[in-house]
């Protein structure tokens, strides 16, 4: 049956303890000096092993520039788009493919100087004394580095490791990888500077650069890479939109060669504004190239009639002739001029018509004005397909999104259909015109018919050499107006800040934060484990760990044993850990005097589990009880373990159970001990019934012919967790000492003792911490029993002997003191 004072209502509630966990911490400072030592170790190493990573930038503006001769007689119109889409067409193009690609093949950034450093590979490219012209056409080295050796000013040894019988080689020229047939091992050779190297996987010619200074005896290392890949590496390049300002751009690049990260940034956008402009003038070279068609055909015409005018004015009288028709010359020339125009107009129409039905890339449009066609949606609409058609393929290597191919494909169709209607409903107008034009020609052509025939012939003539005269000054005024413009048109893209090394530009490595990173790593594991280990371990720490499970009092604190016996006490009297001990005795005096006990005084030790020091607290607090003259004596009644015999030397061939079961008297199991005034019963051979022999009668015969004859009565019993020996026992004391050790008392074993105690199973009952090390020396040291020894650190420095032996750093510190001495 349940008894009510199972329920521990007056036991406190476990919480976290913040103290104990940080004197738990501060025990462990070797592991935070060791984990902080090794983590800015191995932060300095990889500082050390890190080249240094720049990043430059430069900035840019796209905006629409005007054409300074695009003037309002000019009858081409050829501005390209406008900001609005440019920006972000700018902005791909730069990480483009074909982009970078031409920006890297105008470089040679597929080439790497390098040269030996202590702990990497630096890239030398711009302070390098040379540079290699390679042999496109042919094949180069791929991958495998090539060391140069300069042995004179004019004279330089390549070297390479070949591990295999063939070598990767790559000609540039057509990008196709290959393998070439070699000789394993080392190759040598001694070349000239500036004269080709022609091998079967190397063809260059080596340049040294500008005044060089001595570079004779220096190595460097050249290796030929992948063009394919050098390219994907540069279209990382980081592309940025201003926010505030949408028609600026960024564009930055990261990299450990501050003149390779410069060179590669303005020549990006050199080569963008040379792209730019080319299609930018786009319009105006297809309008070229449509005029210069049409003028020879037209040039063809103006000869045959210009021929017929010469033969036709042999023998005649030409000016007369002339005369004859002069009044319908020029009425007829004008019409011809202007069905001219309209049929060039309505030849456009059809052109552009099949063009785009039949075909897919509208990039090379002429402009409508060439035909003289000045209607606005037509030649907006072809301008704008002309864009799209040019943006569609620069898709092609820099976008691999379907997505963005559907949108720009809808834009085309849109505008394609909008054109297509436009010219629907143009031809429809201007033929009607055709139609009045053509009457008049007719009316005019009947009145010419009544002229002489000669004069018939001569303006059939000089009609067609007029016509033909015509159109080729006005297709020249036109191709004229075309070459104006392309050559003072201007790119949109203009440079704000070209790319420049001014000194900075640092980003990495992070030589700080890595050390901070290193400081915070370096605490924060130990801490961790420290932190692990604080919840993993579910034994008793310290003082508080106790106060927190128990309201039973906590009277004394013994220190670690330092000696290999348990005469702590004996042997070392001065110690600290003897004072400990007396100042228990002292409590234990208290503790007597409260009880009002006079006479013989009766002590029990006991434990919760074997191996929390309960023997060897026995021992020495007899000790000290013997030591101050006091006739005492130890007691082993742990009948199933005995051993306290062994400390003193003794047999353990009679004791108490002899005693226990009449074979003995008292006088013959009392054996002396070499400690004045202390005398140890031992418990004799093991019996197979200790508990029915302890609650004999003749047990408390035993106890009370023991309090006659000595002053203290000290009774080491067996563990109360084990065995209920200890609370057989109990009335026979006048004091319990529970014995708990530190890191080694589980926590839970608390439990048993408050339920002993609240069953009244135990009374009198004090706590004895054992075996406590305060390694971070401060806290809770001095206030349990330490005399002066475990509190006050080195202040006991002459009060007693020091019997902990020495670490590494105190001997250090005593041979440094002896030398100065």
């Amino acid at each position: 049956m349940l008894d009510i004072k199972d329920f521990s209502f007056f036991e406190k509630q476990n919480s976290f303890d913040f103290k104990a966990f940080l004197i738990k911490t501060g025990s462990y400072w070797k592991w935070f000096l060791f984990g902080l030592g090794f983590a800015l170790f191995v932060a300095h190493q990889i500082n050390i092993r890190k080249q240094k990573i720049y990043a430059l930038e430069a900035t840019l503006a796209v905006k629409e520039q005007e054409n300074p001769l695009f003037m309002s007689n000019t009858n081409l119109i050829f501005n390209w788009g406008g900001t609005s889409d440019q920006v972000q067409r700018i902005a791909s193009t730069l990480k483009s493919r074909s982009h970078n690609e031409l920006v890297v093949d105008k470089l040679g950034f597929y080439i790497d100087y390098l040269q030996e450093d202590k702990y990497y590979q630096k890239d030398v490219y711009g302070s390098a004394p040379f540079e290699v012209k390679l042999d496109k056409s042919k094949n180069q080295l791929l991958g495998i580095p090539i060391e140069i050796h300069f042995v004179s000013p004019t004279d330089y040894e390549i070297s390479i490791a070949v591990k295999s019988n063939s070598v990767p080689v790559i000609n540039y020229n057509t990008n196709i990888i290959d393998a070439q047939a070699v000789r394993s091992g080392d190759f040598r050779k001694r070349c000239k500077v500036g004269q080709p190297l022609q091998l079967p996987f190397l063809n260059w010619t080596l340049d040294i650069k500008g005044m060089p200074g001595n570079y004779t005896g220096q190595k460097f290392i050249i290796r030929m890479n992948s063009f394919d890949n050098v390219v994907s590496m540069y279209r990382n390049v980081r592309v940025v939109i201003d926010e505030k300002a949408g028609s600026i751009i960024r564009i930055s690049l990261q990299g450990t060669n501050k003149a390779r990260i410069v060179d590669y940034l303005n020549e990006s956008v050199q080569m963008l504004k040379k792209k730019q402009l080319e299609s930018k003038n786009l319009f105006a070279e297809n309008t070229i190239k449509y005029i210069d068609t049409t003028l020879a055909l037209m040039e063809e015409n103006l000869k045959s009639a210009n021929n017929d005018l010469k033969d036709f004015s042999k023998g005649r009288n030409v000016v007369e002739i002339e005369k004859r028709g002069e009044t319908y010359q020029a009425q007829i020339q004008d019409l011809d001029l202007i069905k001219d125009g309209i049929d060039r107009k309505i030849n456009y129409y059809n052109v552009l018509n099949n063009y785009l039905r039949n075909s897919n890339d509208y990039s090379k449009l002429p402009a409508p004005s060439v035909a003289g066609i000045d209607d606005p949606n037509i030649i907006k609409n072809v301008a704008q397909l002309i864009d799209l058609s040019v943006r569609r393929s620069e898709m092609t290597y820099s976008v691999k999104s379907a997505l963005m191919y559907n949108n720009i494909d809808n834009e085309i169709s849109a505008v394609k259909r909008v054109l297509l209607e436009n010219i629907v409903a143009a031809k429809s107008a201007i033929q009607f015109e055709a139609a009045q034009v053509n009457r008049k020609i007719r009316a005019s052509e009947n009145k010419i018919e009544s002229l002489p025939e000669d004069s018939q012939d001569y303006l059939r003539i000089t009609r067609k050499f007029n016509l033909s005269n015509s159109v080729i000054d006005a297709y020249l005024q036109k191709r004229n107006e075309a070459q104006i413009v392309k050559a003072a048109n201007l790119s949109d893209v203009e440079f704000i800040d070209p790319a420049k090394d001014i000194g900075g530009g640092l980003i990495g490595p992070r030589t700080g934060v890595n050390y901070v990173i290193a400081i915070f790593a370096g605490l924060l594991i130990p801490l961790l484990v420290v932190f692990l280990i604080f919840f993993i371990n579910n034994s008793i720490q310290n003082a508080e760990d106790i106060s927190a499970l128990t309201n039973i009092p906590l009277i004394g604190v013994i220190g670690v044993k330092y000696t290999s016996s348990n005469l702590a006490v004996f042997e070392k009297p001065k110690s600290a850990l003897s004072e400990s001990f007396r100042a228990l005795r002292s409590s234990l005096q208290f503790l007597y005097k409260k009880q009002k006990k006079e006479g013989s005084k009766t002590l029990m030790l006991t434990s919760s589990v074997s191996g929390e020091g309960k023997t060897f607290c026995s021992i020495n607090i007899a000790t000290v009880f013997a030591i101050s003259e006091k006739k005492t004596v130890i007691v082993g009644l742990d009948l199933r373990k005995p051993k306290i015999f062994d400390d003193f030397n003794l047999k353990n061939k009679i004791g108490v159970v002899n005693y226990l079961i009449g074979q003995n008297s008292l006088d013959e199991i009392i054996q002396n001990t070499k400690i004045p005034y202390l005398d140890v019963i031992t418990s004799g051979p093991i019996p197979p019934n200790p508990s029915e022999l302890i609650m004999g009668e003749t047990m408390r015969e035993f106890m009370e012919e023991l309090k006659n004859r000595y002053d203290y009565v000290i009774l080491d019993t067996p563990p109360v967790g084990l065995v209920t020996d200890a609370v057989e026992l109990a009335p026979f004391a006048d004091v319990t000492l529970y014995i708990m050790r530190q890191n080694f008392t589980k926590k839970e074993m608390v439990q048993l003792i408050n339920t002993r105690v609240q069953r009244d199973e135990l009374s009198n009952v004090s706590i004895v911490l054992n075996g406590f090390e305060n390694k971070a020396r401060y806290g809770t040291g001095y206030g349990y029993g330490y005399g002066y020894g475990y509190g006050y650190g080195n202040y006991s420095n002459g009060y007693h002997e020091d019997d902990r032996p020495k670490n590494l750093f105190e001997k250090l510190k005593d041979k440094l003191f002896k030398r100065n001495k």
